[in-house]
């Protein structure tokens, strides 16, 4: 990759040569992938398109269906819904055996058609996801005595999360000795890495030591390397006794030097527990910044 060219986001559309990319390639993948509206917006669209055609098919026949006006679109057309959905009003009805053939031909799509559009729906709406927030920034503060990465992650649900994971590992630029350049994952060793029950709130901590990919790293040469910090959370959400992931990266302008996390959890006086979400993201100066990342300079918060 050109040093000098520039780094595109985590995530971001990849220009793919050598594999065919065609809009039939992968129906199913690209459905489930697609937005609520995307997907109402194809169902619309693709209902419209059958009817039309097949509408198109009935004036062909030309006086083929009773009670139709000869080349009336409008009436083809909704004479088509009508036999598709099974509707059947009963005022036009095919009168030759081509009309006939047309609607057989129309019905046996129109089974199959929202079968496979109830199947997609159904899967869809089933898959299970997780509410899982993620702090906008991750921070590197003191912590026991030693400079440690720390972000937030949050179950936005009313329930637990059961034997969350965290995982947490750095992406960046390396030279090996052989002078190859390549992007290397290095894993890195949490304080916690799981939790029986997920509910509230778990702040992940990373302690920079020497075994540290991050150690020595300042804010330029985080920039320098494109050093992405990419953290995966899995777990089963004990409502729906399915499994549920969630992952975030944090490119190296979202990560902040001699700042802290700001409290979000306090203790009700009737005893309850609350949590403010309007301040998750929040981060405040550090009482105790790190002098260095192990022989990095010191950056600005």
């Amino acid at each position: 990759m050109n040093a000098s060219a520039p780094r595109p986001r985590f995530g971001e559309k990849v220009v793919r040569l050598g594999v065919r990319q065609t809009p039939w390639a992968d129906v199913y993948f690209q459905v489930m992938d697609s937005s609520w509206p995307q997907l109402m917006g194809l169902v619309v669209a693709a209902f419209v398109a059958a009817n039309a055609l097949f509408a198109g098919l009935f004036l062909l026949g030309g006086d083929c269906v009773k009670n139709l006006a000869p080349g009336s679109f409008g009436q083809a057309f909704f004479f088509s819904v009508e036999t598709m959905s099974t509707i059947g009003y009963g005022a036009m009805v095919p009168k030759t055996t081509y009309a006939s053939m047309v609607v057989t031909l129309e019905a046996l799509v129109g089974v199959l058609g929202f079968a496979v559009v109830t199947g997609l729906t159904f899967a869809k709406f089933a898959r299970p996801r997780a509410r899982v927030l993620f702090s906008e920034r991750a921070v590197i503060t003191r912590y026991h005595g030693q400079p440690a990465l720390m972000f937030r992650v949050g179950n936005t649900r009313t329930n637990e999360v059961v034997e969350a994971t965290v995982r947490v590992a750095v992406l960046k630029d390396e030279v090996s000795p052989e002078g190859q350049s390549m992007r290397r994952l290095h894993d890195l060793r949490l304080i916690r890495t799981t939790t029986p029950i997920f509910y509230l709130s778990w702040t992940v901590i990373h302690p920079i030591d020497v075994h540290s990919p991050l150690y020595g790293l300042d804010a330029q040469a985080r920039h320098d390397g494109h050093v992405l910090v990419i953290a995966t959370l899995t777990g089963i959400d004990s409502t729906l006794a399915s499994q549920v992931h969630a992952r975030h990266v944090y490119h190296p302008d979202e990560v902040l030097l001699n700042r802290t996390l700001v409290d979000i959890i306090e203790t009700l006086p009737d005893g309850q527990l609350q949590i403010d979400y309007r301040r998750f993201h929040e981060t405040q100066l550090a009482a105790e910044a790190p002098s260095s990342l192990g022989g990095a300079s010191q950056e600005p918060g």
